[in-house]
């Protein structure tokens, strides 16, 4: 098909170029990962004092097995979630059923009247949770010209930061003033936004139906340095054993919309399934060593949410508010930072930084165990933050294992709660 020659002439959708472009689907997919990040964190600081309120004991393992619930929903959804979205080749819909999901399950664990209630609303959660993290980084892959893509997912993933940033603060001052549903009606109301977003989304695959390649507008081109219309040039990627098409020849070159449809490509570079594709991931020292970091990252931060909030009122006679506010301090830096990984993995690699990063972390986890002023717990839990954030960010530049370092991700979680 040629990009001149469109299927639908004359029966454009409202905003076509500005729905299908790469910077709206960066902005849709950051705020995504930023309601994600804000839905699950504004609760940190709340739910231990609102378990006590409610009479029950051992409430440092109680919120544990909430964040577990959370985890295990999303890893055990994401595996699913990806197939489905490969095989009927299609991203929007996944993304607005799972915000539907989302407020169903705040609304859930809002009202919820018995504590295995509030654990199947956080296992919703994270169903609804592995839509963005799986099917929204691909969506993002899709649309973006290969060159660059490194970087949009730096700008998309400053939305961790962001949602842990605005969340813990947020979340105990809503509690403080108007009580337990306060940080939950908040996260209803951005969970509905975001569901706009998403709705207005038009996939690339469907904007080449009306003739525009949205990884080819002339401003891109212009920006990017792109050669011509409908091609970009190839990034140097450092992960060249991880190839997820069969290579049909050493100067096989796919058609621009053989991998946006279903149909076989005619030019011997089939698809692999899915099974091939975590065949090569196995195989491939980069995305174990994905995998792994990204394990630690799960295994490190879910260990401290569970116990933070209950350390930080017992050594420091904190209230869910100033809880909040500590984690506002700690996260900060990684908003800047985050873009920042973009631009290098896109032009230096993510081997070096990578392990600098985890490296420059681990003294920190260590000086956090020791009793000192708060403005010195803050510093040591800011440092911690910053070196293992910038290793999660910086793998999942490598595109190809997005699905398995979801799994990674969340799977730390699972065991760092137990």
């Amino acid at each position: 098909m040629s990009l001149s020659q469109p299927i639908h002439p004359g029966s454009m959708p409202w905003g076509l170029k500005w729905r299908s472009s790469v910077w709206y689907v960066t902005l849709v997919v950051g705020l995504g990962v930023t309601v994600d990040l804000l839905v699950y964190s504004i609760i940190i600081p709340v739910l231990p004092f609102q378990l006590e309120r409610l009479g029950y004991n051992g409430v440092s393992g109680l919120v544990g097995w909430l964040l577990f619930g959370y985890s295990g929903g999303l890893v055990l959804a994401t595996i699913p979630i990806a197939m489905l979205s490969e095989k009927y080749n299609n991203r929007t819909y996944p993304l607005i059923a799972g915000q539907l999901i989302l407020i169903g399950s705040q609304i859930m664990l809002m009202e919820a009247p018995k504590y295995w209630v509030m654990i199947i609303a956080r296992i919703l959660q994270g169903v609804s949770s592995s839509m963005i993290w799986v099917v929204g980084l691909a969506l993002l892959c899709d649309t973006c010209p290969e060159r660059i893509v490194g970087r949009q997912l730096g700008m998309a993933m400053t939305g961790l930061s962001l949602g842990i940033l605005i969340g813990p603060p947020v979340g105990g001052a809503l509690y403080n003033k108007f009580g337990f549903r306060g940080p939950f009606i908040l996260g209803v109301i951005v969970t509905a936004v975001d569901l706009v977003g998403r709705w207005l989304i038009i996939e690339r695959k469907d904007a080449l139906l009306y003739g525009l390649d949205p990884g080819a507008l002339p401003a891109a081109s212009a920006e990017e340095g792109v050669d011509a219309p409908g091609l970009t040039k190839e990034r140097s990627a450092p992960a060249e054993d991880i190839q997820l098409v069969d290579e049909g020849g050493p100067n096989a070159q796919p058609n621009v919309t053989d991998n946006l449809t279903s149909q076989p490509s005619n030019n011997g570079t089939p698809k692999l399934p899915l099974l091939g594709i975590v065949g090569k991931l196995i195989r491939s020292p980069r995305a174990i060593a994905c995998l792994f970091n990204t394990l630690v990252y799960g295994v490190v931060f879910t260990a401290q949410e569970t116990a933070l909030p209950l350390h930080l009122q017992a050594t420091y006679n904190l209230d869910p508010s100033k809880v909040g506010l500590v984690f506002l301090a700690a996260v900060v830096p990684s908003i800047f930072s985050s873009p920042f990984a973009g631009w290098w993995a896109d032009n230096r690699g993510t081997e070096f930084i990578t392990v600098v990063c985890l490296i420059a972390s681990i003294p920190w986890w260590v000086l956090i165990t020791i009793r000192s002023p708060l403005a010195l717990f803050i510093v040591f839990l800011a440092f911690e933050y910053q070196g293992v954030m910038k290793v999660l960010d910086m793998r999942m530049f490598m595109a190809p294992s997005i699905c398995a370092t979801e799994l990674a991700l969340h799977w730390g979680p699972s065991l760092g709660v137990r």
